[in-house]
């Protein structure tokens, strides 16, 4: 039997939602400033370098890195769901590129960020690989790093967070794809890190 009056349950319950409510939008607040204040690294040379597919801007970024020498080889991870992998892999052969063709490795195995770093993860121990960028959309970066870091804690992962095309962190709430795209990845990555504490 319960020893608090119903209209006293109600109340407590009623706050217990206020503060999950204030807590959420705390969170989203600083994961929006954490996206939009996002840049990349003073380049050092890693490694490889690391794209997961899905998003624009990527590829472009990773094919850049490697070009630039910031890794030795590039790794695509989840190519099956971009489209855009074959063009730009058609437009990469036809330019002069210092015999860099040798180091762009594809994988297909994966179909979600879970899959792209066990993907990564046995790949980089196949190379002997201990370092490498990640180059992804900015509002995915925080999750990918946190699912990174539970599958190969002993990588050394650096972000190389990538703005999508048309994205703008100060106005996102305004425009219904992104702002979407905004509460849906808060949410995955609010999902993300409770399990990776209590897992």
């Amino acid at each position: 039997m319960s020893l608090l009056h119903p209209g006293k349950t109600a109340k407590i319950a009623l706050v217990a939602a206020l503060l999950l409510a204030i807590l959420w939008l705390a969170g989203l607040e600083w994961f929006t400033r954490s996206i939009h204040t996002a840049t990349p690294p003073d380049a050092k040379p890693a490694d490889a370098v690391v794209v997961l597919t899905g998003g624009t801007n990527r590829l472009e970024t990773g094919f850049a890195l490697l070009k630039e020498g910031l890794g030795k080889k590039l790794f695509i991870s989840g190519v099956y769901k971009g489209v855009e992998v074959k063009e730009l892999l058609d437009k990469w052969k036809k330019e002069d590129h210092g015999g860099l063709d040798c180091c762009v490795v594809l994988g297909f195995e994966a179909d979600d960020t879970l899959g792209n770093a066990r993907e990564t993860a046995h790949w980089m121990q196949e190379e002997k690989f201990a370092s490498a960028y990640l180059v992804t959309a900015n509002y995915h970066m925080d999750r990918a790093l946190l699912v990174f870091h539970e599958v190969a804690p002993d990588l050394t992962i650096t972000a190389w967070p990538v703005n999508p095309e048309g994205l703008d962190m100060e106005n996102w709430w305004r425009n219904p794809s992104y702002r979407s795209v905004i509460l849906r990845e808060y949410m995955k990555y609010v999902v993300t890190l409770v399990w990776s504490v209590f897992a």
